[in-house]
């Protein structure tokens, strides 16, 4: 489905840009062409700095979203999610960070979960980042506890997993 989104812009370097953070943060598009978090208008000279484009590529990006009824379906409907990966530490909460091999392969999730909670570990939250977006994806899991340093090994061995930070 990403794919198609975006190739919507595909003439539209900049616009893509644009696309990309609003699909990255869960911003939402108005149906007046505004966007939004929750019910937070956001500058669009602020999400063009941020996206290292003119203001004219959000308000170009933004009408487009609008006039075409699958983007106007996705982004009037996204939502952001809160994640406590740089809160965890301060909590007293695990942080695993996972790099995959491949993140569009199955079932990487599957057994890092597996793993962990055959050390009687509970997962608070799990966030994977879409290959599809994201240049360098990860899966992120953050546990109700520290994580024991004998993890990590059981960890690597896991299916899909290139490398493990722990924080």
């Amino acid at each position: 489905m990403w794919d198609t989104i975006l190739n919507k812009f595909k003439k539209y370097p900049a616009q893509e840009r644009v696309v990309r953070l609003l699909l990255e943060r869960g911003f939402q598009v108005t149906p007046g062409g505004k966007v939004v978090s929750g019910g937070i208008r956001l500058a669009h000279t602020q999400i063009a700095k941020e996206a290292s484009v003119d203001r004219r590529a959000v308000d170009g990006a933004a009408s487009m979203i609008i006039e075409d009824p699958l983007l106007k379906i996705v982004f009037t409907n996204i939502r952001p999610i809160s994640s406590l990966r740089e809160v965890a530490p301060e909590l007293k909460l695990g942080v695993i960070v996972i790099t995959p091999v491949d993140a569009a392969r199955t079932g990487i999730l599957a057994s890092v979960a597996a793993c962990v909670a055959e050390r009687g570990i509970s997962i608070m939250q799990a966030i994977a980042d879409d290959p599809r977006l994201a240049k360098r994806p990860t899966l992120t899991i953050i546990t109700d506890r520290q994580i024991p340093d004998d993890l990590v090994g059981g960890l690597l061995k896991c299916e899909g997993v290139r490398g493990v930070s722990v924080c």
